[in-house]
């Protein structure tokens, strides 16, 4: 069911500051940057290897990532996204084990994927994420 961690999120109080230092500093080439509004993000994207880094900047007060940087002035990784190739398969195995589900049922996500999140409180304190293509 999981095949892959698909990206790290990391969250940003610049994107476009973040961006130039992923690009001048590590070398690395933005692939694209988008507005996810059932977040209330900007994420820019950077692949490395097998895994994408996802840069994540706030839209509005009320955003996970706007919640984030005031426990974490600094930012910092946000989250660990796994991708799988059922996500509703994951949410029920995950549910059975006594996980606390954020998202009962997944949602639109950056980079055209349907996610799900999982409750930090119940997996070992790291917010966890399930992602896979919209059909």
């Amino acid at each position: 069911m999981i095949q892959k961690i698909d990206h790290l999120g990391i969250a940003v109080r610049n994107l476009d500051e973040s961006v130039k230092y992923y690009e001048n500093a590590l070398g690395l080439k933005c692939e694209h940057i988008e507005e996810v509004p059932s977040q209330k993000v900007r994420t820019a994207f950077f692949h490395v290897g097998e895994v994408h880094v996802e840069l994540l900047e706030p839209t509005a007060p009320e955003s996970p990532i706007a919640k984030f940087l005031e426990k974490n002035p600094n930012g910092g990784i946000h989250h660990v996204a796994f991708g799988t190739d059922n996500i509703g398969a994951q949410l029920a195995t995950a549910k059975a084990a006594g996980v606390h589900l954020i998202h009962e049922t997944p949602i639109d996500g950056a980079a055209n994927k349907l996610v799900a999140f999982l409750h930090p409180k119940s997996t070992q304190g790291v917010l966890t994420e399930f992602c896979t293509p919209k059909a």
